[in-house]
């Protein structure tokens, strides 16, 4: 019998799923993506407050790794980081990113600033610590870019659950950021992104569920869990013409190339 390709969720929030499905068990939600074929989850910091929950999954379980960071939206409610706080989390072996950080005008134009100012400490922070950081990015495009290009990252990081346009693609990809692509991209009202999904580079490319948001069809509509990127993935191989193993396979390789910390076990 074939061996089930390996697929990595390249972004998700554990501590935020609704596991009623599986009765109240994380443990059981893995194994469910396990049995998919899903072979790593990163699970990503959004806030001073969650760091040491995504901190313990790190230490629970051995295909799972996280992120810190302190996400634009959750600036105003008080969870600012400093540097000191970041570097401190980053020292973890466990932790293997930056972030989430980045810039979002769609709820919170007005605090603008002070998400410009989170983004440049994160990226600050990325360059100290040396790992990759994790942007999320809605509606501040041009701001976006500019603080990318100031701060010019050796090692770069991934443009998240992407929903911009392809010039935007492009100059994230030109200055060395990989492409990440959530269920968004197999909703019906998403032609233009599927071009951006169709153009980013085979080398350059991530898959994610972002979960607990964002289910792709047909599970649009419910709550989102790991295990759904294998449908993602599977969307993506059609849209771009090759098999679902060599889609796999490629994203898995691109995962380890940008987290080279990352516990992934060899597929």
């Amino acid at each position: 019998m074939t061996a089930v390709p390996m697929l990595i969720d390249s972004h998700c929030h554990l501590d935020r799923l609704d596991l009623t499905a599986y009765n109240g068990c994380l443990d059981t939600a893995l194994q469910a993506a396990r049995e998919r074929g899903v072979g790593h989850f990163l699970c990503i910091g959004i806030s001073v407050e969650n760091a040491p929950t995504v901190r313990a999954f790190t230490e629970r379980y051995a295909d799972v790794d996280c992120s810190v960071g302190v996400h634009p939206l959750d600036l105003s409610r008080g969870s600012e980081p400093t540097m000191q706080w970041l570097l401190d989390e980053l020292n973890h072996p466990g932790v293997v990113a930056v972030g989430e950080t980045g810039l979002d005008y769609h709820y919170q134009s007005e605090t603008a600033q002070m998400q410009q100012d989170s983004f440049r400490l994160h990226l600050d922070a990325a360059r100290e610590c040396g790992k990759p950081v994790i942007v999320h990015t809605r509606e501040a495009k041009q701001d976006t870019l500019n603080l990318l290009r100031e701060a010019a990252l050796p090692q770069a990081g991934v443009m998240h659950c992407f929903t911009e346009d392809w010039p935007m693609a492009k100059a994230a990809l030109d200055l060395g950021y990989y492409i990440s692509f959530s269920g968004i991209v197999t909703f019906r009202n998403a032609d233009a992104l599927r071009e951006v999904a169709l153009q980013v580079p085979s080398d350059r490319i991530l898959v994610e569920t972002d979960s607990p948001y964002l289910a792709p069809i047909p599970h649009r509509g419910r709550p989102n869990f790991p295990e759904y990127v294998v449908d993602v993935a599977k969307f993506v191989a059609e849209l771009r013409g090759v098999s679902y193993e060599k889609l796999a396979a490629q994203t898995t390789d691109n995962f380890k190339r940008l987290f080279p910390l990352a516990r992934v076990a060899n597929s």
